[in-house]
């Protein structure tokens, strides 16, 4: 079956020979990963089917509602089935948190007021949330400009959570210790749930009244447990990467604990309102369906970042994650050196989507970037990274990041496209 693949591959969609060549070594030297990440898979499976079956959805959770939105049935078991699955005491789950930023900003400002402190533990924050922190930008309404202080912890030169760094930057007025789970725009292996349990205990430890806060973008049904299950207080996360499968249109989630939650909900809407009122504007359905389908996806997500790992590490570049490396997010670092790869490597990711293939992607400054930012993504909800996609600030040493794929098959036509874009250009 493999042979007609490539013969349909080379024949009729003008891969090179060379390039299947590189795509079969790699798949079968990384075999073994691929056996692994499946009962990690349907471990996941089985645990959102059960979560669905004990909430008893039906076809009247999928209706309508207009207006305020009070008394949704659909809306409040979307949110307790993302409650349970997340072993937190509640969740708020709704399209009106327009991307993963939203979310994370909303757990920010919702819990921290002014004189208390931020700490991030994981070196820089994701781009987007710089002008959020008050890292850059005046006078946008940032945490800074609510009297909110923020410091920073960097990872140590192995990549891991520095805790001594960490118990010396804690103050009387450390409210709240974040860790970002995936790699953002670094070069750096996601931060592992069993560095998070030892994270969480060990802030526990110093003031049980800390907040643990952990951003869960990328990171969902990468392992058998979620942050919150071994010690995180709250998180939040994007419905357009895992959790939503690729079927959700929008949206964010964030759950934790029921006071935290109640706080959140206030900024989410208004004080008094909370999570009382917001239409789901009959997205329902397909955030519960996209939840459902969600680990068989992030599944083949993950063995296309893994291929894309094994093949550009084959041809001697810098990667991150190795291949074997335990994962934790879905996103795949290959460090190519110049400009001039990195768009041909993301004009080969657009070349192989199911939307707008024929679209060339360019760099741009993009709102909330510090540099020009250059993302290929054909997909079939905009800007959704579980969808094939890759992205790049256009900066030295010229990091490419590949992440998604609905299926394993899609992803790595996204590493042959990729491939083939390099090699005609003749930049590999």
């Amino acid at each position: 079956m493999e042979n007609k693949t490539y013969e349909l591959l080379a024949n009729k969609m003008g891969i090179h020979k060379e390039v299947l060549d590189l795509i079969s070594v790699a798949e079968e030297q990384i075999k073994p990963i691929f056996e692994s990440l499946d009962d990690i898979m349907a471990y996941n499976q089985y645990k959102v089917l059960d979560v669905f079956q004990k909430n008893r959805i039906t076809d009247m959770h999928f209706a309508w509602n207009t207006g305020y939105g009070y008394n949704d049935p659909g809306r409040e078991a979307l949110e307790k089935i993302y409650a349970q699955l997340f072993s937190t005491e509640a969740a708020l789950v709704r399209p009106i948190i327009v991307n993963g930023t939203h979310a994370l900003t909303l757990t920010l400002t919702g819990i921290l007021r002014p004189g208390d402190e931020l700490i991030y533990c994981t070196g820089n924050p994701y781009d987007t949330l710089e002008e959020v922190i008050g890292l850059r930008g005046e006078g946008r309404g940032s945490l800074k400009d609510f009297g909110i202080t923020y410091k920073q912890v960097e990872l140590t030169a192995e990549g891991e959570i520095d805790l001594v760094a960490l118990k010396n930057a804690i103050s009387p007025k450390t409210k709240m210790i974040t860790v970002q789970r995936a790699t953002g725009y670094g070069w750096r292996k996601a931060i592992t749930i069993p560095q998070i349990k030892e994270w969480a205990a060990f802030v526990k430890a110093i003031d049980s009244n800390i907040v643990c806060m952990v951003d869960n973008c990328y990171g969902e049904f990468l392992d058998t447990v979620e942050p919150t299950e071994v010690g995180a207080d709250v998180i939040a996360g994007s419905l357009i990467k895992n959790p939503g499968g690729g079927l959700a249109l929008t949206g964010g989630y964030i759950a934790g604990r029921a006071d935290l939650i109640e706080k959140i909900s206030y900024r989410m809407t208004s004080p008094g309102i909370g999570g009382e009122c917001g239409l789901m504007f009959g997205q329902t359905r397909t955030m519960m369906q996209g939840l459902f389908i969600a680990p068989k996806t992030v599944n083949g997500a993950l063995k296309g970042a893994i291929l894309c790992a094994k093949v550009f590490e084959n041809l001697g570049f810098e990667i991150c994650p190795k291949p074997e490396d335990t994962r934790s997010d879905i996103i795949q670092s290959v460090k190519l050196g110049s400009p001039e790869a990195v768009i041909a490597f993301c004009e080969g990711i657009q070349a192989a989507a199911p939307i707008d293939a024929h679209v060339k992607p360019i760099p741009w400054d993009m709102p909330g970037y510090e540099d020009p930012i250059i993302m290929a993504a054909g997909a079939f909800v905009q800007g959704s990274s579980i969808e094939l996609s890759a992205d790049a600030p256009i900066r030295p040493p010229y990091i490419v990041y590949f992440q998604g794929g609905l299926t394993y098959e899609h992803s790595k036509f996204g590493v042959i496209r990729a491939l083939q874009a390099l090699k005609e250009q003749k930049l590999i």
